[in-house]
């Protein structure tokens, strides 16, 4: 992993791509068009064509007797952690509902009241092995909400589902699974198909298709974000275990090749000690062929001068996980404002959040943290004004509100006031 002197020298691997993909683009619109007019028939063609999935109305759905298979498939100790999990998760996303606030003051009620969506589709990634925790970071925060019908999307590899992945969504209290993935699966959500439920929001990450989808579909159907692929930033002083932060860069490189791990520090030598460890670990690392390229093309360790450039640094990248792993990390936080997730300490690394923690791990990358929230109950639920006059409350106000009206030159708007002040 190579030292960068300042920001400007690692301006390289600071860049990162949007999702203008024109062709792909093309691609995925053709895809979802197709759903839409022919629902089913498109669905089961394109999952035969990307898993090898020959699938009909009859096993498109998850079945009874899949699920019972998977439970019987899944380690006592795996389930037993799972539901530790799946609690921890739940119960972070209930303890903050949002709630009604309808207040009168004069005759006046103004306020709104919060509602869940009915339906949410959550998208779970086939990837190459079984992503259980997306499972609980996407169906809990709905469940939180009140969502009534909640269901899941994945990638079938001919036709089979991974057993963790279906526990986790029984588990989880998801209505059912859907074997279907990619852009065809996003579509299937958004519109609709003779076998698949329309939903009103879609949540959960994706490769490019599935985020080219999401954002195809946006204003039919409402979405989470627009992810792309996995970053972390590590803030990290000369007090830290070289080998802990070069332990936490590469649990985000192996995720993918086009993932980013980069360190802060405002020391050489502890930046020396990094890379040196990184390097040995990397060596072991089953993955390391995709970690190895992740490092090469969007990895690095950036000197700065002290820590309140790294912050600066920090806010400018605004990644989806950050690491504030240095002595002050309280005194940090409060010069973050852009970030997913932030994570404090020496020993709170990020797969403590990924898993366990409670707090999702479905973030906003590509520096889309300056406007885009973490995955959480509030995605699945709308807050509905609520307005209520007394007569003499519209007495009092009416002449206030017809100016305005007539002033746009709205005349029906102002009569609609008259007609209760007489």
């Amino acid at each position: 992993m190579k030292i960068y002197e300042n920001a400007a020298a690692a301006a390289g691997i600071l860049k990162r791509g949007g999702f203008d993909d024109p062709a792909r683009a093309e691609t995925v619109r053709a895809i979802v068009s197709d759903v839409r007019k022919n629902g089913d028939a498109a669905l089961f063609a394109y999952c035969k064509t990307f898993d090898g999935s020959a699938l009909t109305a009859d096993t498109v759905a998850v079945s009874p007797a899949e699920f019972e298979a998977a439970y019987k498939a899944v380690d006592a100790a795996l389930l037993a952690s799972l539901r530790k999990a799946v609690k921890n998760v739940y119960e972070y996303h209930a303890r903050a509902p949002m709630k009604d606030d309808v207040r009168t003051v004069n005759g006046r009620t103004t306020g709104y009241v919060v509602r869940a969506v009915e339906r949410a589709g959550i998208y779970v990634p086939g990837g190459t092995a079984p992503l259980v925790s997306s499972v609980l970071m996407g169906v809990l925060p709905a469940k939180a909400a009140g969502v009534e019908h909640i269901y899941v999307c994945t990638p079938a590899k001919e036709g089979k589902v991974a057993p963790a992945v279906l526990v986790a969504a029984a588990e989880c209290g998801a209505e059912k699974v859907f074997k279907a993935g990619g852009a065809q699966a996003i579509a299937a959500l958004a519109y609709g198909t003779e076998s698949v439920p329309k939903v009103d929001v879609i949540a959960g990450p994706g490769n490019i298709y599935v985020t080219l989808a999401k954002k195809e579909v946006y204003g039919d159907v409402g979405i989470d974000m627009l992810a792309g692929p996995s970053e972390i930033l590590i803030v990290a002083d000369n007090k830290q275990d070289p080998d802990h932060i070069a332990a936490d860069v590469l649990s985000q490189a192996e995720h993918d090749k086009l993932s980013r791990a980069i360190v802060l520090t405002d020391d050489r030598a502890f930046a020396e000690k990094v890379c040196a460890r990184v390097e040995a670990r990397l060596a072991d690392l089953p993955r390391r062929g995709i970690a190895g390229c992740s490092l090469e093309n969007g990895g690095g360790v950036i000197l700065v001068k002290d820590m309140a450039e790294a912050a600066e640094l920090a806010n400018a990248i605004a990644p989806e996980h950050l690491e504030l792993a240095t002595e002050n990390c309280e005194e940090l936080l409060p010069k973050i404002r852009n970030a997913g997730a932030v994570f404090l300490g020496g020993y709170t690394p990020e797969p403590v959040g990924d898993y366990f923690a409670g707090p999702d791990h479905v973030l906003p990358t590509g520096g889309s943290a300056r406007f885009f929230e973490v995955l959480n109950q509030d995605i699945f639920l709308r807050k509905m004004s609520v307005i209520r006059y007394t007569p003499e409350a519209l007495a009092e106000d009416g002449a206030d509100i017809v100016r305005l009206a007539e002033s746009e030159q709205l005349i029906a708007h102002g009569n609609a006031i008259r007609a209760r002040r007489k």
